[in-house]
């Protein structure tokens, strides 16, 4: 044990879900990324982590508790202790403490909302606490930069939740800036339509997927139509970056309606297909566009795998949208649940003691 560590102590972390715009579909290797991917982090939609240690004997394995929803989880304590097991050559000082972790979301877990991407990107940045608190400080910069690489070993998405607004992970064709290996905020200006931007996820279901999205990831790898989806999401990575800095509204709504379709297209021609999304989801989508084309708003939609939708449009606009979805579009809700979101600023530091 490192001079700096403490015996015991209690870290907390509040991570965001995000919103994919450009869709992660299809990996290899160690969670790396098939193509790039663009996503803005949310507000509301949050999972919170605790993680208490308290020092033991040294062992072979981590030695851990998990506690999901305030519940004693032996599922999520596996998938948690393999990952964090996975962990030990660079983080060793993991088996000398006895650790219990609680995780919770404020939204329905495994249903489409990202719920992996906010728990890994909120655990790992416990785990950064963690080394802070054995080896000492770490350069800002250097802390979120190697928590996102941490947040892609559990889920790849877990990557991009360790930033608010808009994040890219993914190397991108013609700039340096972006990695394989962990997500970095988009460096280009954001144009201040997007800086508010507001996200309304209509909960249409909240139940667990009938295939989860590592079972989905791997489908790709002999998926007929990989190799020009995957030169698709780079294209559209490139001119979603330039769409964000210039504010053009109508190639924004184009390009994220046919990412959100061509992921479920992707899901349904895989062999064997499956189908995620639900006869209401089809009917949101077309009454979206039909409020579009009436009224002449530029709201517009994205899926993430599964069948809730995300409801996104410029705060200016939120008052009639707001209207239009308790008028029209709660009553093709589960129980009429909606969150009504928007761009976050990223994970809080809640707590270290």
């Amino acid at each position: 044990m490192s001079q700096n560590s403490k015996v015991k102590g209690k870290i907390s972390w509040q991570s965001p879900s995000n919103i994919a715009l450009i869709k992660y579909w299809g990996k290899h290797g160690n969670q790396l990324p098939c193509n790039p991917s663009l996503s803005m982090s949310l507000k509301l939609s949050v999972t919170t982590t605790s993680l208490s240690y308290n020092y033991k004997e040294k062992g072979k394995n981590v030695d851990l508790e998990f506690l999901f929803n305030g519940k004693r989880s032996k599922q999520f304590e596996k998938r948690v202790g393999n990952y964090l097991n996975n962990l030990l050559k660079e983080y060793p000082y993991l088996v000398d403490y006895h650790l219990i972790i609680d995780s919770s979301n404020n939204f329905p877990h495994s249903s489409g909302i990202a719920s992996s991407a906010s728990a890994f990107s909120a655990l790992a940045l416990c785990i950064m606490s963690l080394k802070e608190i054995c080896l000492g400080d770490i350069d800002r910069k250097e802390f979120f930069q190697e928590a996102s690489n941490l947040a892609r070993l559990g889920s790849g998405s877990a990557s991009r939740s360790v930033y608010g607004g808009y994040t890219i992970w993914g190397k991108v064709e013609g700039s340096t800036h972006y990695s394989d290996d962990y997500a970095s905020l988009l460096k280009s200006t954001i144009h201040p339509v997007f800086q508010t931007f507001y996200d309304a996820i209509l909960i249409v279901s909240g139940e667990n997927k009938k295939v989860g999205s590592s079972a989905g990831h791997s489908l790709m790898e002999k998926h007929p139509f990989a190799k020009s989806r995957y030169q698709q999401a780079m294209n559209h990575t490139i001119e979603m970056i330039d769409v964000l800095e210039t504010g053009d509204m109508d190639r924004f709504i184009e390009i994220i309606e046919n990412e959100a379709l061509t992921l479920h297209g992707l899901m349904m021609s895989s062999d064997p297909g499956y189908i995620l999304i639900k006869s209401e989801t089809i009917e949101i989508i077309e009454r979206i566009r039909n409020f579009r084309q009436t009224q002449k708003i530029p709201i517009t939609f994205t899926l993430d795998a599964g069948p809730n939708v995300h409801v996104l449009y410029p705060e200016s606009y939120r008052k009639e949208v707001i209207k239009f979805i308790e008028d029209e579009l709660v009553v093709l809700c589960n129980a009429g649940q909606w969150i009504n979101d928007s761009t976050g600023k990223g994970p809080k530091l809640l707590n270290i003691q």
